[in-house]
């Protein structure tokens, strides 16, 4: 059985939930869909990141006396342990909320892993164990309606009760497929009319490989990027040890990159990013522009697109302007491949810190693979490139 979105969203309006904040999830994507169809704009906000999601419900529950609901993945449960064990937990402010966590690398019911992505395996294995160490009480979800809410009922009492955040952990498929009826926007500028119809990421992506000389290090955010820079390499039969693949960790690419460039001062570093991505930890901006061999260059294509293609406020953004005044030396804009193409090695020639947003349009190729290396292997093939390829 799966549980329509629809019914899960009545039966927390019922409970009295009113507010609803997180950062997506592909197993939540049906509920995310739901959310942004059916909730004004003053009732979910798709935050920049799950500790900024338990800012928001802290504050709401502070305004209106009603505790919110916070939505992530769980891979997110890391950047939500500070505001949860300082601030919203029982011995500090206490504050009460419901996180829903999809539940990446779940254990069946005989404590066995269910085959998932890489990034996703050890996360998956210490999911409940975090919720324990938070001191957070949990139920994972059922797959009928009436018992889950039921659960959200009880759940929300825990939390009144104890005066404290409580979650409800959703395995694989738990939603049933949601047709969304509103359609989510595409960058501003397109919008405004002031750009043709806009190139896919993968393209984009081989316009910046081919534009890169043979020595540089390329960085890619977790995501679809990593996904179409592999197959771009695989399919030009090039290799793959130029290219560091950030499959997890979502929003950490350009330090990495950053982390790169300070040791290999004299190496060219290129870190492909998205615009959600940037949007999570913005305030790396500030490092990362200050390395001058280091190139960003944010796919912005307003969404995130791995996890069913949720809005980003980047949408409505000029990501060039706030690099600018992250201290960035140049950026640009750009929405055209040849555009790109002949800046890169500009850019490359003037040695100074540089971001270059392109736009993109959302979406992927339906037969769009994974990456065939495993994790370990790309650490040991990039690394070996970076010691054996002397950079010009």
């Amino acid at each position: 059985m799966m549980i329509h979105a629809e019914d899960f969203l009545s039966a927390l309006q019922t409970e009295q939930v009113q507010f609803f904040a997180g950062v997506p999830d592909s197993l939540l994507k049906e509920l995310c869909a739901c959310f942004s169809d059916k909730l004004a704009k003053d009732q979910h906000v798709i935050a920049a990141n799950e500790g900024g999601a338990i800012g928001l419900a802290i504050g709401h529950y502070l305004a209106s006396h009603q505790p919110a609901l916070v939505y992530m993945q769980n891979s997110g449960l890391g950047n939500v342990v500070n505001p949860i064990a300082s601030l919203a937990d029982p011995q500090v402010y206490g504050i009460p909320m419901l996180l829903v966590i999809g539940w990446r690398g779940e254990l069946n019911a005989h404590g066995e892993q269910i085959h998932d992505e890489p990034q996703h395996v050890k996360q998956g294995q210490i999911t409940l164990s975090q919720l324990d160490v938070l001191g957070l009480p949990y139920q994972v979800m059922a797959d009928d309606i009436d018992t889950a809410h039921a659960q959200i009922q009880a759940l929300l009492q825990q939390a009144m009760t104890r005066q404290g955040p409580v979650a409800l952990v959703v395995r694989k498929q738990s939603f049933a497929p949601y047709k969304p009826v509103k359609t989510t926007a595409a960058p501003a500028s397109a919008l405004a009319g002031k750009l043709p119809v806009l190139e896919s990421r993968e393209h984009m992506i081989g316009q910046i490989v081919s534009a890169l000389p043979q020595d540089a290090a390329v960085v890619a955010t977790t995501g679809m990027a990593s996904r179409e820079l592999f197959e771009l390499r695989k399919a030009q039969q090039a290799g793959h040890g130029r290219d560091f693949l950030t499959v997890g960790g979502m929003g950490h690419a350009s330090q990495i990159a950053c982390g790169i460039a300070l040791a290999q001062p004299d190496r060219q570093v290129v870190c492909i990013d998205g615009d959600g991505a940037m949007l999570m930890h913005m305030g790396s901006l500030t490092i990362s522009a200050q390395q001058a061999n280091l190139l960003h260059i944010v796919l912005n294509n307003g969404a995130h697109d791995s996890v069913g293609g949720q809005p980003t406020v980047a949408a409505q953004l000029a990501l060039a302007d706030i690099a600018s005044a992250a201290g960035y030396a140049q950026v640009y804009s750009v929405s055209g491949a040849k555009q790109l193409n002949q800046l890169i090695p500009q850019v490359l020639r003037s040695g100074k810190s540089c971001l270059i947003e392109v736009l993109c349009r959302k979406g992927a190729r339906a037969d769009l693979g994974r990456p065939t290396r495993t994790p370990a292997q790309n650490k040991q093939d990039f690394m070996q490139f970076l010691t054996e390829v002397e950079y010009a």
